[in-house]
């Protein structure tokens, strides 16, 4: 554990601790599984420090790997001096190691090494020998004269062939390399202009037609928009720096001499390695690595959002009607029942003339499957049809919850292999309007079979690091799904595969052993899924729910391990754990005599939060949005209109709302509280319900904008569906940013 030392004082934890959990790791411990189930053993370090810890341990072992080739490379080429090992051994970034191995590393012909060729490496060494205070006075030219030769024609070619061989050995210093690239990062300026084949007003850049920021000072999404303009063509950007003050510091580190001729030459020599040696290249690295920034930023952000989403309250597994709007292609109607199995597709037009037959077929579904709640996406005649259930539903009694769901991803989701596989007989249209009812049942359950990122709630995804994105936003569903749990009997394959321990082919087979053998009674079965050995088991029985089981535990995330502490606690407290677990009030227990090698405070107070809540879902009560009646369309809007809406996404620029018009609003981020926010993320997140004042319309441009600024929040409580049903989360989705330069979202679809 050599690392564990700088991993611990980086982190501010314990090396023993970080010892722990890479020991944990190492055996195939899961982040959930160690953050849940093995607290006394990390001293209780969260996911989050996990993630850290594991993310840090990759890094340095990337890097000592990349020492030890470096150092044989540079020992195979007989230059290995016990400084220069010690200074790689020494190096704790994958930057500074390379710039002291670039003087080594194999490179293509370059001035410097022709004129090694020519034979005036001597010639530059007695130059670099006058380059000293109270060096002897000498003439350049004479010296130069001595290196004449059929590839050198004369004395200002032997000067020049010199000068190159200095320029590129001041240019590879490391700590030179280091100032230049600080300096960039601290004096830089990025600026941007329009190509002139772009005439005002016909991008989408308009905003970065002439723009300058300091590096400092810009913000993530303002860089990834310019390095996508400059990308696509339509934009020239630029990073300068302060090269009066580089050139200076160069001079002043690299010249001693006194002499003019011997200086004059040097001042030549510095200026040529910065600008034709080090200026491109460190601007480039400097660009990277602010792009590196930026893309950490934006995916942490989408990563947020991403959590948000689906831990979002669920609705609740009742029997539901997904509704897919449209106008000319009419509306998809999909029942469901209580474990999300589709029950019976109808197609009804009630925008075409049809409206009598519509709700006729409406109100004859609601009654044939007892529907409690009903889905509308968000999308093209949403409001419309919103309108139109609205009536339908007026006198029915019981009369079903109606509330429109976010559809974005749903399309994808019905043109995938794992819809094909999980409705093969059904129309693509069918399997939205499945999507869509799911989505309100159990959003979580639902939206694992998106690709994550292809959910719409991050901003720039695209030009992001993609490996780096799909290993957060994977990261951040296993973490969700483990959070909340899953009920091993009606869990879909897609999401079996973010539990702990559980991996594609395991997932497959506990789906294909439930099929042959009906639902699971206890967690001990998992013993006899095909490749679900010891391991794995001890990995995800903790997060797999099994609702009205044999024992009554395997509804709670006790782990098995502690089935025997959990049920001496309840003997002790006179407790039957067969006749339920009920109203259990565990408070005044003292866990001090429960303690043992096996089991300390942390575990235990664990157990008994779950004996007092069996069953329970972790996250919110359910709300839901009442968009305003007669205000469907961006033309209904006015200034100073309150209304109430889903926050969709949340950018660092501000939050995006939909409001019900078609077109999310934006609530800049001044506009969100009435004090300083300098991250959207502290006030608001992915699916909140909230109350906005229209602040100002533009028609033309579909742009709206918006302040929650002393505007009290809204959104309506929903029942809440009792302990035995199977409940998961919920929250809108959101819709894809537009260019953040225009800071508006884009519309939604129209169909």
């Amino acid at each position: 554990m050599q690392f564990a030392p700088v991993i611990a004082k980086d982190l501010s934890v314990r090396p023993a601790q970080v010892e722990a959990a890479l020991e944990l790791l190492e055996t195939g411990a899961t982040v959930p599984f160690i953050a849940r189930y093995r607290k006394e053993k990390t001293g209780e370090l969260d996911e989050r420090q996990l993630r850290q810890i594991e993310e840090q341990f990759a890094y340095l072992s990337e890097l000592a790997a990349r020492k030890q080739t470096i150092l044989e490379t540079i020992e195979g080429q007989g230059k290995l001096t016990d400084e220069l090992r010690d200074r790689i051994t020494a190096c704790t970034s994958k930057t500074e190691l390379e710039d002291l191995y670039l003087p080594y590393r194999p490179k293509r012909r370059t001035r410097a090494t022709i004129a090694r060729e020519k034979g005036l490496e001597p010639l530059a060494q007695q130059i670099a020998q006058l380059n000293q205070t109270g060096a002897a006075v000498a003439s350049l030219e004479q010296l130069a004269t001595e290196f004449i030769s059929d590839d050198v024609p004369g004395a200002a070619a032997a000067l020049q062939g010199a000068s190159d061989i200095l320029a590129e050995g001041i240019a590879e210093r490391p700590e030179l390399r280091a100032y230049v690239r600080q300096t960039l990062l601290k004096t830089g300026v990025f600026s941007s202009k329009i190509k002139p084949d772009y005439p005002e007003g016909s991008t989408k850049y308009e905003m970065y037609r002439k723009y300058e920021c300091a590096i400092a000072k810009l913000a993530p999404h303002n860089l990834l928009a310019l390095l996508r303009g400059d990308k696509e063509g339509i934009l020239k950007v630029n990073l300068t720096g302060d090269e009066d003050r580089i050139l200076d510091h160069l001079e002043n580190s690299q010249i001693r001499t006194r002499q003019a001729n011997v200086r004059q030459f040097y001042q030549a020599v510095v200026k040529d390695a910065f600008t034709r040696l080090m200026k491109n290249s460190l601007t480039n690295e400097v660009i990277a690595e602010k792009k590196a920034w930026a893309d950490g930023e934006s995916i942490n952000t989408f990563a947020v959002n991403i959590k948000n989403l689906l831990l979002a309250a669920p609705a609740g597994m009742k029997p539901t009607l997904g509704v897919d709007p449209g106008f000319r292609t009419g509306c998809k109607v999909a029942a469901i029942d209580g474990t999300g199995k589709f029950l019976e597709y109808k197609p009804i037009f009630p925008h075409t003339g049809k409206q009598e037959a519509a709700a006729k077929i409406l109100a004859e579904m609601i009654k044939r499957h007892n529907i409690q709640l009903i889905a509308i996406g968000n999308g093209t005649a949403s409001r419309e049809t919103d309108a139109f259930v609205a009536a339908v539903i007026r006198d029915l009694d019981p009369k079903p919850i109606k509330v429109m769901v976010n559809e974005s991803g749903a399309s994808i989701y019905s043109a995938s292999e794992v819809a094909i596989s999980e409705f093969p007989d059904l129309d693509i249209t069918v399997r939205g309007a499945i999507s869509i009812a799911r989505r309100l049942q159990d959003p979580l359950a639902e939206l694992v079979k998106i690709e994550p990122k292809s959910i719409g709630v991050g901003q720039y995804q695209h030009d992001v690091d993609q490996k780096q994105l799909k290993q957060k936003l994977d990261a951040t569903v296993e973490s969700c799904v483990n959070y909340v749990g899953v009920d091993l009997n009606i869990a879909s394959r897609e999401l079996l595969t973010y539990v702990s321990g559980v991996s594609t082919a395991i997932a497959n087979n506990i789906v294909a052993y439930r099929n042959e053998n009906g639902a699971f009674n206890s967690r001990r079965q998992l013993l006899k899924v095909a490749k679900l050995g010891p391991k794995a088991y001890e990995q995800c029985a903790g997060f797999l729910r099994i609702r009205d089981g044999k024992n009554l535990l395997d509804n709670t995330a006790v782990h098995p391990e502690s089935y025997d502490i959990a049920t001496t606690i309840l003997k002790d407290k006179g407790v039957d754990a067969k006749a339920g677990l009920d109203n259990l009030n565990l408070a005044s227990l003292d866990l001090q005599q429960y303690v043992s090698d096996a089991v300390g405070l942390p575990t235990l107070r664990d157990i008994v939060e779950e004996l007092e809540k069996p069953g329970r879902d972790p996250r919110a009560e359910f709300t839901y949005a009442s968009f305003q009646e007669g205000v469907n369309e961006i033309s209904d809007l006015t200034e100073g209109m309150v209304l109430e809406g889903v926050i969709t996404n949340v950018a660092n620029f501000g939050a995006f709302v939909d409001i019900g018009v078609h077109q999310d609003g934006l609530v800049h981020i001044s506009q969100l509280v009435n004090r300083y926010v300098s991250d959207p993320k502290e006030v608001v997140q992915v699916g909140q319900v909230v109350k906005v004042k229209v602040l100002e319309i533009n028609k033309e441009l579909k742009r709206i904008g918006l302040s929650m600024k002393a505007v009290d929040g809204g959104g309506k409580a929903a029942p809440r569906p009792s302990k035995k049903q199977a409940v998961e989360k919920a929250s809108p989705k959101a819709a894809s940013l537009s260019d953040l330069q225009a800071k508006f979202s884009r519309p939604k679809k129209r169909r």
